[in-house]
């Protein structure tokens, strides 16, 4: 079973005179990992795709056609990235299987055709539109390029892994990596940055039942909050902050698209600006 939905693009100004309701129903992507079924999010910004897909009883999920993307099958004029959250499990495309195992990320170029999903994989799909082919690759988590940041003393000591990443391979458009916050830290990405060159998405996930993230939004004077449980999504648009701290253990996965694929290509914003 396939779901899509579409998120247009929206403004800051419109933002701004947004409710709790109303932003958590333009930004925030819930119940994405149904077992059985791929659910997928478009968004007009930058248009990227976000979604989920979760294997169940040994049955085999299949993505091809997707409305939205007015090709015959979601691939023709885009790339892909899939980030397994969950247990090992299988994903299929142009031929070739895909072992992954938990935390591993396998790139997908444009044109491979349908991509299929099996085993036990919480899979995190995310897709871009695209220019060129690279080639696939599965990439493990210790092949991954690691940056250690923050420090205990401001509670935001973290580890980022960079996978679909200019000094790791090459893609169109999409960056994408994670990051896991280290013992006794609850910040992440702080001091917070905007990059009008690009959206980003946040998908918080490893959250005990009870525990939230308070993720940050908006323009920086003029920020906005949302309460975000485990393996739910923030869309983040280029004019936005995106940062939060958690009331316990987290990670997120992120991932850009946008003019440019530079990592550090950012607009840091200084702690006293923030309102």
């Amino acid at each position: 079973m396939l779901t899509v939905e579409t998120r247009h693009a929206t403004g800051p100004a419109e933002a701004e005179a947004m409710g709790t309701e109303a932003l958590r129903a333009r930004f925030l992507a819930r119940d994405l990992f149904r077992e059985g079924e791929i659910r997928l999010v478009y968004s007009h910004h930058d248009r990227m795709i976000l979604g989920g897909a979760v294997p169940a009883g040994g049955k085999v999920l299949t993505l091809d056609h997707v409305a939205p993307c007015g090709t015959a099958s979601m691939l023709d004029r885009r790339e892909m990235a899939v980030v397994n959250i969950g247990a090992p499990g299988r994903v299929t495309a142009a031929g070739a299987d895909h072992d992954m195992g938990p935390g591993d990320v396998l790139y997908l170029p444009i044109g491979s055709g349908a991509v299929s999903f099996s085993g036990a994989g919480r899979f995190y799909i995310l897709s871009a539109p695209a220019h060129a082919a690279f080639p696939a690759r599965l990439i493990r988590v210790d092949e991954a390029k690691v940056v250690d940041l923050g420090a205990p003393e401001t509670a935001n000591a973290r580890t980022i892994r960079q996978f679909v990443h200019p000094e790791v391979m090459a893609s169109c458009q999409l960056v994408v990596g994670y990051t896991r916050l280290h013992e006794g830290s609850v910040w992440n990405t702080m001091p917070a940055h905007v990059h009008d060159r690009r959206m980003e998405a946040y998908l918080y996930f490893d959250l005990a039942p009870g525990a939230r993230v308070i993720h940050l939004m908006g323009r920086p004077e003029e920020t906005r909050h949302l309460v975000v449980a485990n393996e739910e999504a923030v869309i983040s648009p280029p004019w936005s902050v995106h940062c939060g701290a958690g009331t316990g253990a987290y990670a997120f996965v992120w991932a850009m698209a946008g003019d440019n694929v530079d990592y550090r290509d950012m607009d840091m914003v200084a702690m006293e600006a923030l309102r």
